[in-house]
């Protein structure tokens, strides 16, 4: 892969990167199936993705007619990496063997090794036959929907196709490696003005946000709405607070310390919440939530902005689910994704079916929101919210702070890319967006 490196640094043609031969293996980071019982019998928080997950050389697989090589210049850390690296709520080598018994491309997929990794940015080294918009040579991001095109489910909104997977979590061969196996059809431009690491954050967090808060498979948002947004600093809510700012909306950012109340009003957020300090506790005990916090919020809430919330962005689970129910306004909507504190949730059913509001499930983005979400940040309408940058070889610690809630915003990964700060091809263009702006929380983080 120092080949392509080289060629990727000195400016190379696509003819000349598509001349430089397939290695037979790669650097990767991967769970092992021989180790899936490692933490068995522990408490989640006590499984240590340090331990399971691994770097070292695996087999390159082959391409298929509409794949392509893409060489890993930098990837993130979501929280799909940490289920898979703990091996929990259940080991992912099952959605790997689902995946085998498919199809003979499939069968690549049912290996010793699970290669993770749903975030990418690099360059397309090689391309399958049936592929016609991507050749190499080509700056590209990556976004993890997995799905072909065999299926009628997939032809209106393929995420809900029958066969729809998430890449590096339902399949194997992910971005946190020196090379991926992708779909054609999971490629987008990378933005010119950003670097490897700023880019390779953005497709998953930014495009569920994107499908949760603008898409008419989600809240479809108009402007003037009132969003309450529950880690608003984290992964997934640093994309939320900008579209509903940008949409015209009033974000309500809940978040767990005055440092990052400062950095989301930088970010131009006026009503914030620290949990924190307000010092809210949802659940009396593990079996019974209570109504008075449920109010206390919803009153802090409207002191803040004037009336109840239209719209609930909801991803930790457990243990906010009964007070986003009880915040949304009558006839509002909770738009929910992910479970980061567990997915076995409740809420008091009245405070949803007397005042006419929705619970709706979102899952990451069909490509058409991948893209438009991906062009935002290309033209610098979304900023990274990139907050720390590991190398691969340490890639167990990077998890491991996103596993403990230790981050803020994303925490990228250099794979082949030799240091921070390479790849950007529009400097221009990235002066005008503002240094500041762009590293708004890495200077937070520092």
């Amino acid at each position: 892969m120092q080949e392509f490196l080289s060629a990727i640094q000195s400016g190379a043609s696509g003819e000349e990167i598509a001349a430089i031969p397939i290695p037979e293996s790669y650097r990767a980071a991967f769970v092992s199936r021989d180790e899936v019982e490692l933490f068995h019998g522990m408490a989640s928080d006590d499984k240590d993705p340090r331990k399971s997950l691994h770097v070292g050389e695996v087999s390159v697989p082959e391409l298929a007619p509409d794949e392509a090589y893409v060489a890993v210049m930098a990837s993130a850390i979501n929280f799909n990496t940490v289920w898979t690296s703990i091996f929990e709520p259940l080991s992912t080598f099952g959605f790997l063997d689902r995946l085998g018994r498919e199809s003979e491309w499939g069968s690549r997929h049912a290996l010793a090794e699970h290669v993770v990794g749903s975030d990418a940015s690099g360059v397309v080294v090689r391309v399958g036959t049936a592929v016609r918009n991507w050749k190499p040579g080509d700056r590209v991001t990556i976004h993890c929907n997995y799905v072909d095109d065999q299926s009628p489910s997939a032809h209106d909104d393929s995420m809900r196709a029958d066969n729809q997977r998430i890449w590096g979590y339902e399949t194997n061969f992910g971005g946190l490696a020196d090379l991926t196996l992708v779909k054609a059809n999971q490629l987008m431009p990378k933005p010119a003005h950003l670097s490897w690491e700023e880019s390779a954050i953005n497709a998953l967090c930014n495009s569920t946000s994107y499908r949760m808060l603008v898409s008419r498979n989600g809240a479809a948002m108009s402007q003037g709405q009132r969003v309450l947004i529950w880690g608003a600093s984290g992964g997934l809510g640093a994309y939320a607070v900008q579209y509903v700012l940008n949409g015209g909306g009033v974000p309500i950012g809940v978040v767990s310390s005055p440092e990052k109340v400062d950095l989301l009003h930088e970010l131009g957020v006026e009503a914030v919440i620290d949990r924190r300090a307000a010092g809210y506790r949802f659940w009396k005990d593990d079996h019974t939530q209570d109504e008075a916090e449920w109010r206390r919020l919803g009153k802090d809430i409207r002191a803040l902005v004037g009336d109840d919330v239209d719209i609930v962005f909801e991803h930790p689970g457990r243990q906010t689910m009964g007070a986003s129910v009880f915040a949304a306004k009558r006839g509002g909507i909770v738009m929910t994704c992910a479970a980061t504190s567990g997915y076995m949730i409740e809420y008091d059913n009245r405070h949803l079916w007397m005042k006419l509001k929705t619970i709706k499930g979102s899952h990451f983005a069909n490509y058409r929101e991948a893209w438009d979400a991906n062009q935002l940040v290309c033209d610098g309408k979304v900023l990274p919210p990139l907050s720390a940058l590991y190398p691969l070889d340490e890639v167990g610690d990077a998890v491991y702070q996103v596993h403990h809630n230790l981050h803020e915003g994303k925490i990228g990964v250099l794979c082949l890319a030799p240091e921070e700060g390479l790849g950007v091809d529009d400097p221009e263009f990235r002066s005008r967006v503002g240094e500041d702006r762009i590293n708004l929380f890495r200077r937070h983080k520092a």
